[in-house]
């Protein structure tokens, strides 16, 4: 390596450390009240609150519908694995199955063809119908409701966090330009040529910070684009329960019919 690469490449890693200290220095300078900070515009602070809002009540009814259609808290930890590693998760029977499967079991063993054992029978029928329509209701929900929330978290949130982040740099950037500047201008007419790099730093720190806030702007406005696909997944979610509690109510129903006449007969 030649020597006018090394001293660049050195020159480069000093002016990013200056710039990671200038950086240091006005969070710490604002933190203690004695540093200029840039506010944002209303409008941009209510599209970051909107986006911390919409990230948190993502993340809760999330994990809040996750435990709905697995209440097991074990098994929901080993499905979270199964997904982290991208492997297949192994078939489960829902409670309902397990029940019915017990009954028609039991039933059997009674005898299909006592009253008891019967209705042990049908019962257990009922419960794995049910069982069968909750697990499409579960698929439903992950489906249509659970990954687009998912999505949106690992993906447009994360990039408005990232931005947002990157605004929060350019910004301190800024005003440590700013505050150069000032600097520069209180010292005397001897230091001329501090003043001018010190105005060339801050329209450069304007430049970007400007172009930085255009860009999440853009990112957090999109929330609205956001609410309404998490909307029409409520919808599809609400759907989807709607269907699999008719569904239960009509197996029920006719359990009941079943059950009736059985002891009516046995009467």
């Amino acid at each position: 390596m030649d020597f006018n690469s090394m001293n660049s490449k050195f020159k480069k890693f000093a002016g990013e450390a200056s710039t990671v200290f200038n950086r240091a220095v006005q969070f710490t300078e604002e933190k203690l009240g004695t540093a200029e900070k840039t506010e944002l515009d209303a409008h941009f602070e209510n599209l970051l609150q909107r986006a911390d809002k919409t990230k948190l009540w993502t993340e809760n009814i999330k994990r809040a519908t996750e435990a709905l259609i697995q209440p097991n808290p074990n098994q929901r930890m080993e499905d979270m694995l199964y997904e982290k590693l991208e492997k297949r998760k192994k078939d489960r029977m829902t409670y309902y199955e397990t029940l019915g499967n017990c009954m028609v079991d039991a039933g059997h063993d009674f005898g299909p063809g006592t009253s008891y054992g019967n209705a042990l029978v049908k019962c257990g029928q009922a419960q794995i119908q049910i069982g069968n329509a909750e697990r499409e209701f579960v698929s439903t929900t992950i489906n249509n409701f659970l990954t687009p929330l998912y999505n949106f978290l690992e993906g447009d949130m994360k990039t408005i966090l990232k931005e947002k982040k990157l605004l929060e740099v350019k910004r301190l950037d800024l005003d440590a330009a700013k505050s150069r500047l000032r600097k520069a201008k209180s010292t005397t007419t001897t230091q001329q040529e501090g003043q001018s790099r010190a105005e060339a730093d801050l329209r450069t720190a304007q430049s970007e910070f400007d172009r930085q806030s255009e860009i999440t702007k853009i990112l957090l406005e999109g929330i609205n684009s956001t609410h309404a696909h998490h909307l029409r997944c409520l919808n599809d979610f609400i759907e989807a329960q709607t269907k699999f509690y008719a569904q239960c109510q009509q197996y029920m129903t006719d359990l009941q019919k079943q059950l009736g006449s059985s002891l009516s007969t046995s009467e």
